[in-house]
């Protein structure tokens, strides 16, 4: 792994889903106790060992396609303060469904590490219809932010379908990297929580290779107790959300208990 700000070459990112944020159709709650849920969470992740963490508006669903509205960005930016205050760790802004523009702006502000692409690079049909990547636009935005936050994109984002049908894995990473800039690889399954196909992302692993580039290649979903050794001896790190939660529900709260569980395995894998 490349990144040195994790401290280890196999980082585990814990997943900090917010609840729905003011605005959005499933908000139930006023903007603090969102924010005190995400802190929670957090430190949960953080105190019991996970290497970074990545704050996503999991709860905004139906998502906008790629611009979110202002009180969005401003309420993201806020929870985001809240959590780079209460932990120590490298932290990443995810803004679905592919606003990579109040991503980066977010991030920026908050000081955080890197920011998550769904579609960086080509175009994908989604359930919010077709959603182009702009990488000239978003590489162009951090010149003029003046930041280093990293961009991790995303190879055949999960609840998703490339508009352009059949490319081989390694014309999509080498658009996604040579060309599109992007600094570190997700691979997912095809939906939340869903497992990762392990051929995939071998292939991937190989298609780097063979193109002598070096961007990590990190786990996107699915990852469990019992899959995350196997998954790093092939990858250079994961993402883990669903399996850290209370019950392995997506929209429950972290637990403490499935996250010292986890990170005992991956220790043990670092040995």
């Amino acid at each position: 792994m490349t990144h040195a700000y994790f401290g280890t070459e196999t980082p585990i990112i814990g997943m900090v889903h917010l609840d729905p944020l003011p605005g959005a159709p499933g908000a139930a709650e006023r903007l603090p106790t969102v924010v005190k849920s995400a802190v929670r969470d957090a430190q949960r992740l953080a105190t019991d060992g996970v290497d970074g963490l990545m704050i996503e508006n999991y709860g905004d669903s139906p998502f906008y396609p790629e611009d979110v509205p202002k009180h969005t960005v401003a309420a993201m930016t806020r929870v985001g303060q809240a959590v780079t205050e209460a932990v120590d760790c490298p932290i990443g802004v995810n803004v679905l469904r592919n606003d990579a523009e109040a991503a980066l702006s977010v991030a920026a502000a908050v000081e955080a590490d890197y920011v998550r692409i769904n579609v960086h690079t080509g175009a994908s049909v989604t359930d919010q219809g077709l959603i182009e990547g702009r990488a000239h636009e978003t590489l162009r935005l951090r010149d003029r932010l003046d930041v280093d936050t990293e961009i991790f994109a995303d190879l055949d984002v999960k609840h998703a379908a490339p508009l352009a049908g059949e490319r081989s894995i390694a014309e999509e990473l080498g658009d996604l990297v040579d060309r599109g800039h992007a600094d570190a690889v997700i691979v997912s399954g095809e939906a939340t929580g869903q497992a990762v196909d392990t051929e995939t992302l071998q292939e991937s692993v190989a298609a780097r290779s063979d193109q002598g580039l070096s961007a990590p290649i990190l786990v996107g979903s699915g990852v469990t107790v019992d899959s995350v050794d196997q998954l790093l001896a092939i990858a250079d790190g994961a993402i883990v959300g669903t399996a850290l939660k209370e019950g392995g529900q997506t929209t429950n709260p972290v637990s403490v208990d499935r996250v010292e569980e986890l990170m005992d395995v991956v220790e043990r894998f670092r040995e």
